[in-house]
């Protein structure tokens, strides 16, 4: 009888981690907002849900089968950064594979149009006074007023980069990738610096905060040891204090 028992407890618990681990790997996983590129929509210390069933594998035989979306204008996706895929990012889908993207002074034109962004957040309105996050793409009669690659190693990477995809006045987002932004256009490091989003990184769509914890914006860079345990006791101690409890079950839009 007590053998019975026990191994009923060792099949629920072996089922229950084999679950879990379906749902983490194809379903949902849990991803911490570390930084204020997606403010103010989103905050430091915001704990997400992302649908990772939503958009599917591009590569799987079953995407023409299951009910699987593309990627659309706005969505909040999750993705691994180009250039060091162990690191998740968090932006929005702006550009789709085809159109052509112009910012102007803040302002974003798409396939031609002025596109009306109510998510974005600009700490200083009106002050357009860095080139490359301010306007592209970036021309090479303002190109050729900096020379000096060591002082604007981020403009001449983000000029070489998409002048290959440069038609005209637009940037031409080519096929099986997308050009992400930050809604915090003031303090994001998005598209605009490293380029375009590959499809394959793409792990899902944001859709709900199901935790939000007030947390400096600079605590992801503490990683030490002794940091970690420092957080773990600060949540633990503030938990109800430092909760931010009107965003709890806040959807993502």
């Amino acid at each position: 009888m007590k053998q019975s028992t026990l191994r009923e407890y060792l099949e629920s618990f072996a089922v229950t981690i084999v679950l879990a681990l379906f749902g983490t790997t194809f379903v949902v996983q849990a991803f911490k907002i570390p930084t204020p590129s997606m403010e103010e929509n989103l905050l430091v210390g915001d704990h997400l849900l992302v649908n990772k069933f939503l958009y599917g594998n591009p590569d799987n035989w079953l995407k023409s089968l299951l009910p699987f979306q593309e990627v659309q204008h706005g969505d909040v996706i999750v993705f691994r950064y180009p250039d060091d895929p162990s690191k998740h990012y968090v932006k929005r889908a702006i550009g789709l594979p085809g159109d052509r993207i112009r910012l102007v002074n803040q302002k974003l034109y798409r396939n031609g149009e002025l596109v009306k962004e109510p998510y974005v957040f600009h700490r200083r309105p009106g002050r357009t006074d860095i080139e490359i996050r301010d306007n592209l793409p970036l021309s090479e009669t303002w190109i050729s007023r900096f020379s000096d690659y060591g002082l604007n190693r981020e403009i001449f990477l983000s000029y070489r980069y998409f002048k290959d995809f440069t038609d005209g006045n637009d940037i031409v987002v080519p096929a099986n990738n997308y050009f992400a932004m930050g809604d915090n256009r003031d303090n994001s490091a998005d598209s605009r610096y490293w380029g375009f989003v590959p499809r394959k990184n793409i792990v899902g769509r944001a859709f709900v905060i199901y935790w939000s914890f007030e947390t400096e914006p600079n605590e992801y860079l503490q990683d030490s040891m002794v940091d970690r345990i420092n957080q773990f006791v600060n949540v633990i101690v503030n938990l109800f204090q430092k909760t931010r409890w009107e965003r709890t079950f806040k959807l993502v839009e």
